[in-house]
């Protein structure tokens, strides 16, 4: 799980630079801190804050209010949560009975719309084209106080909350830290998670729900950001013009007044329940965030678990104790918690892992640490802050969790605090907060129950994988996209030229071609790239040895060990990995401009000349096995993996084997292996390798000549398959999974064409519309209307390189709602198909997935992403820029006859997996 990072701006200057105060009748101007500056509107107290950056044609705009799970009680925990879903129901002036509902009006023009409940805080955003930022501030201006808030609406959406409450459920690691906090805090609301108990959620009155929005929802106790593409002045009399409607609330906004009473002892959460390996978290209780120990505590974090060179990994992940580690030290508005979390290996006793950190502990509080580890933290949180500054929405939901904490500026002025941190501060805080008595011990122990199914796959996300205390419907930027054939569409930066003339492309040395990219963003640099080497070139007496080859990259190489690598990288703030795809050995490479040669250096040298050491390939396999163990715990994985296996033979690109045939599979391969994979394919011949930010091209193309000149030649060429799919026919399957709240449901069929047949733009864009997003059929009906599931959708995957392809539904529901689930699922595939979609909705769909473009790459990772797709796929640059109007040529008609052609629900594959029996009923109760 990624640690939730305060990224920060600092004193320096973004694009756009720090801008002058504007004038703007109906304001009080207040601050400005790190070219942001804040306004109050005169009229409500409405806090506004903005921040012009031109790099990109989006916006980003929040709305942030003062309410959070902290101001709940007993009875109803979780409101906050359950009011946010109702905030997408409709206002007086945009609803469904008006045409006019949130999700379309938004979604249509390309915009990612969401909101996310924490704590502290409930914010909405839009992630949008720049020329519709008006809608945006129309849309949250108006349900600020015209929400509806109905009773009808409550009874469908409580339903679709609870089975996100039953998704959470699903995952040991979200229900272990749900009772850690539960266990570390009595008196202070922290003790319930955000999502609430199940029973309050399910029980809540509609007026309970009314009073907590007219408590909270006033201009007075919100804030509203917006950063991006937009002028000062007019965003500001936007913001007027629409906002200033309302009056500041007719009442003081209450406080919450609860302390935590002082803890006198250590305390101790044992979950048992059936699962595949045990995980061990150990808490202890923190200042709140705005505190001037937050600082040396985030170093602190920085040294025990960031990177390879932390304590924690050298004792417990590179031992083979562990598959990884979650340091969790996130700043609230009152008291927080640090917490050490260590997800174990298959047979690892919690009792030596949890020694291990208590030891590592007050080794820290003993000997204090040294300056060079400090140094390292404070380069990893320098270079976090320059990326804290790519794209919009990053620096948004930044500004939103210091909006929460109390003080915004705490986002400016973080890097400066930090660089003020010395070891002696460190040891101090060590000394102060990792006290025994303050501290709360939860272990996980799985309980092993028959019937456990091996068809988890680790190669579908699992969204209710998460820890309850990161905020709920929460999404990364790079996460936003429009799940179409790029899952990025290209964006040409703010000076309107074509993504094609932007790119600049050369053959460096023979078998290694470098595209590049400039942007505004200072100081940032996103590489990445891929040769031919991935898991289908695997040999056929093993399937994992390529997946592993690639594992080993970062393990150490002739020259030096991992840690020697790890500290340089680190010391700097830099990341380097590697991956393994369907057909591509894959390298990401984040660091900043001036650390590019030495990136570079060290890609090279790990590419190589690998080490594959025995000792290091013993702990690698034993975190995968690992890793794959921890998949058998995921409904949605193992539906997908039996989905998969029962679509297409072995020996199929798109055929998954069992979990235990891959933990078979990794067992036996050897150091041998890997060394003699990478020494016959790995080389020159299809690598290509992206960057994109503030590049010196030219010193980049020497670096890479400088070091990848000479090496070998790959004899690797893709090659189509020439496997089909098995023929299509119904079948319906369940797997039964123990212990499990919420199930998961595939739906589908192999399709027998690939991306780049006549019918594939046709039969994507009548997927989409069936289930491409939230304003599209399935959401619509089945979730918004029926309120059956939490997340329902469809998509077409399985197409490239002349594969025959697939397209699916997938559902999840809880089990007494399974067959209500998979019944109204069915009635709207039956309809997509016999009658097609409309004019209107291909028209909508169209403006979504086209409009989505300037958001989709409004990133250096997600330009860099999308480039070397497009390359791995042979095509031109200049295809970036046509893809638009692909998509805009299709007529009604073609998309239609592909619906017909390629979608047919009488043998349609139905995958189940959860606590079921055989015949998809329930097992246990809810």
């Amino acid at each position: 799980m990624k640690k939730i990072i305060f990224a920060l701006l600092g004193s320096l200057v973004l694009t756009g630079g720090i801008m002058a105060k504007t004038n703007v009748e109906g304001y009080e101007f207040v601050k400005t801190s790190g070219g942001i500056e804040e306004y109050k509107l005169t009229s409500n107290g409405l806090t506004v804050l903005l921040m012009e950056d031109h790099s990109a044609p989006v916006a980003t705009f929040m709305v942030t209010y003062h309410v959070g799970s902290r101001n709940e009680a007993i009875g109803y925990t979780g409101s906050t949560h359950v009011l946010e879903h109702l905030m997408f129901k409709g206002s007086t002036e945009f609803n469904k009975e008006k045409g006019t509902p949130i999700w379309t009006l938004l979604q249509d023009v390309g915009a990612q719309i969401n909101a996310t409940t924490w704590m502290d805080r409930t914010n909405y955003f839009e992630l949008m084209p720049s020329e519709h930022l008006e809608r945006a501030i129309r849309i949250e201006a108006d349900r600020m106080r015209n929400a509806f808030i109905r009773e009808e609406d409550r009874q469908s959406e409580m339903t679709v909350v609870r089975n996100e409450f039953d998704r959470g459920e699903n995952d040991p690691f979200s229900v272990l830290d749900k009772n850690v906090w539960a266990t570390a805090y009595q008196a202070h609301p922290y003790h319930h998670s955000t999502i609430g108990w199940k029973e309050d959620i399910e029980n809540v009155p509609i007026e309970r729900l009314k009073e907590f929005y007219d408590t909270f929802y006033w201009p007075n106790n919100s804030t509203v950001t917006v950063i991006g593409d937009f002028e000062v002045a007019e965003a500001l009399k936007m913001v007027k013009e629409h906002f200033g409607k309302h009056s500041s609330s007719p009442h003081e906004i209450p406080e919450m007044y609860t302390k935590e009473p002082k803890q006198e002892g250590p305390r101790r959460i044992v979950i048992k329940r059936s699962g595949q390996n045990a995980i061990v978290g150990i808490a202890y209780k923190t200042p709140e965030g705005s505190h001037e120990d937050t600082y040396p505590l985030q170093i602190m974090s920085g040294i025990l678990g960031n990177g390879k060179s932390s304590r924690l990994y050298k004792s417990i992940v590179d031992k083979g104790l562990a598959t990884s580690l979650f340091m969790w030290d996130f700043p609230f508005h009152d008291n927080g918690l640090f917490v050490a979390y260590a997800f174990l290996t298959p047979g690892t006793d919690p009792d030596e892992v949890e020694g291990i950190i208590l030891t590592e502990l007050e080794n820290l509080k003993q000997n204090g640490v040294t300056k060079e580890e400090v140094a390292r933290a404070q380069a990893q949180i320098r270079a976090d802050e320059a990326f804290s500054r790519d794209g919009s929405y990053s620096v948004a939901g930044q500004l939103n969790e210091s909006i929460a904490m109390g003080d915004w500026t705490y986002y400016t002025t973080f890097v400066e605090n930090i660089e003020k941190v010395t070891p002696d501060d460190v040891k101090r805080v060590a000394n102060t907060y990792l006290d025994e008595d303050q501290s709360t011990t939860g272990v996980f122990i799985p309980v092993a129950k028959d019937q456990q199914s091996n068809a988890g796959s680790v190669g579908e996300n699992d969204l209710g994988a998460k820890a309850v205390h990161q905020p709920l419907n929460w999404r990364p930027e790079n996460g936003l996209s429009v799940g179409g054939p790029l899952a990025a569409v290209p964006a040409s930066g703010g000076s309107g030229a074509a993504m094609a003339d932007q790119i600049k492309t050369k053959e460096v040395v023979k078998g290694l071609t470098l595209m590049t990219m400039s942007t505004p963003v200072k100081d940032v640099v996103t590489i990445t790239g891929s040769f031919l080497g991935g898991d289908e070139f695997s040999p056929a007496s093993n399937g994992k040895i390529a997946d592993l080859t690639a594992a080993m990259l970062d393990q150490g190489t002739k020259k030096q060990d991992k840690f020697e690598i790890s500290e340089k990288l680190e010391s700097v703030g830099a990341e380097l990995s590697f991956y393994s795809s369907q057909y591509h050995v894959g390298f990401d490479i984040r660091c900043l401009k001036n650390d590019v040669p030495l990136a570079i250096e060290l890609l090279a040298e790990q590419l190589k000349e690998p080490a594959f050491n025995e000792e290091d390939l013993e702990t690698t396999k034993k975190r995968y096995m690992g890793q794959l163990q921890r998949a058998k715990e995921s409904t949605r994985g193992q539906a997908f993996r039996e989905f998969m296996r029962t679509l297409y033979p072995e020996g199929h690109p798109n055929y998954s084997f069992t979990v235990d045939e891959e933990i078979e599979m990794v067992e036996k391969v050897t150091a041998t292996d890997l060394k003699a994979f990478q020494k016959e394919n790995y080389g020159l011949g299809s690598m290509t390798v992206v960057a994109v930010g503030d590049i010196d091209e030219k010193a980049l193309a020497k670096s890479l000549k400088k070091h990848f000149k000479g090496w070998k030649k790959s004899p690797l060429k893709l090659e189509k398959t020439d496997k089909k799919a098995n023929p299509g026919k119904k079948v319906v399957s369940n797997v039964t999974i123990q212990d499990k709240t919420s199930t998961d449901t595939y739906f589908g069929q192999a399709i027998g064409i690939d991306r780049d047949h006549e019918d594939y733009y046709p039969f994507f864009v009548g997927v989409y519309v069936l289930g491409g997003n939230f304003s599209a059929r399935l959401m619509q009906t089945v979730r918004d209307e029926q309120g059956l599931t939490y997340g329902i959708g469809s998509s077409v995957r399985g197409v490239d390189n002349g594969k025959d392809g697939y397209w699916y539904t997938w559902g999840t529901f809880g089990p007494s709602l399974l067959d209500q689930g998979k019944t109204a699922t069915m009635e709207q595939v039956s309809k997509w198909t016999e009658e097609g979609i409309s004019e209107e909705e291909l028209s909508a769909k169209k403006s979504t997935i086209t409009g989505s473009y300037k958001v989709g790459l409004a990133t250096t990772s997600g330009k860099a992403g999308q480039i070397l797709t497009n390359a791995e796929r042979g095509r031109p640059v200049e295809y970036l820029d046509k893809y638009p109007s692909l998509i805009n040529a299709l007529t009604l008609e073609q998309v239609n006859a592909a619906i017909k052609k390629y979608a047919d629900p009488s043998s349609l594959v139905t995958v189940t997996a959860g606590t079921i029996d055989e015949n998809g009923k329930p097992t246990e109760k809810e």
